[in-house]
């Protein structure tokens, strides 16, 4: 308990109004980020199993904080965090772009950032809980760095994300985390020889995975945001983002509460 209470402590914790959860501080060396907590409605936050949430391209926003709350309703610590910085927020594409490849181009740099944002989740417990990391298109990736990393985590969940690293997992057993993959089929930005690769990655490592394709889905099909016109490759679709949802809970209920 003390070190839960210390934790809090050292904690900058600011709360919000539009959200169930809080927004937290929390540090990489000397970098100050800034992301989002939501505790579990329904059982006490310290027994609770941790599902780490990475935001897509353009930073944590309102999307995965709401994301982060359904999963609070689910009986999960849910933190949504931060890959780029306390205010660093691309206002549009090009800015998306520079900033994602920073750690999309420098594994070292984004396995190390991930772990930060688990290091302060876990000081959070008194005792480490079980956990799961899961994803938005470049936060999907981020998702699989983690597992492909090999940290002690149980479970890693990509939607949309982009499946090639610089650190493909060459070891067997290097990936002790079972991997879910939820992929829309018609996606050009993940292209067919990606999507082999990384099957092939999987199975060299003996990873338990799985590989879930949702017909006419494209990219970002989660995401309301993404428009309703699939001919520009990014576009919402309602049925493989409620499957993917669903399956993804199902996946976490195994995992973390069996």
């Amino acid at each position: 308990m003390l070190k839960h209470c210390l934790a809090l402590i050292l904690t900058f914790i600011i709360p919000t109004a539009a959200y169930a959860g809080q927004v937290v501080e929390y540090t990489h060396d000397e970098t100050v980020l800034e992301g989002y907590w939501s505790e579990s409605t329904c059982d006490d936050p310290l027994m609770a199993p941790l599902i780490l949430i990475v935001h897509q391209w353009k930073g944590l926003g309102e999307y995965e904080k709401s994301r982060a709350d359904m999963l609070a309703e689910e009986c999960y610590n849910a933190f949504s965090i931060d890959m780029y910085g306390k205010g660093v927020r691309p206002a549009n594409r090009e800015e998306a772009a520079a900033e994602s490849s920073k750690y999309k181009g420098d594994s070292t740099l984004a396995r190390a950032r991930l772990k930060a944002a688990y290091d302060y989740a876990l000081r959070r417990y008194t005792e480490k809980p079980k956990a799961a990391i899961m994803g938005y298109c470049f936060g999907g990736t981020m998702a699989l760095e983690m597992a492909r990393a090999g940290v002690d985590i149980d479970g890693a969940v990509s939607f949309h994300g982009g499946l090639s690293t610089q650190k493909p997992a060459t070891t067997p057993g290097v990936i002790t985390a079972s991997v879910q993959v939820h992929h829309g089929a018609d996606d050009p930005y993940v292209k067919k020889e990606e999507v082999d690769a990384f099957i092939d990655e999987m199975n060299v490592a003996e990873a338990d995975w799985h590989f879930i394709a949702y017909a006419d889905a494209v990219h970002a099909f989660t995401e309301e945001a993404a428009g309703n016109d699939p001919s520009k490759g990014v576009a919402y679709n309602e049925k493989a983002d409620k499957r993917s949802w669903a399956s993804t809970l199902l996946f976490f209920d195994e995992l973390l509460r069996q």
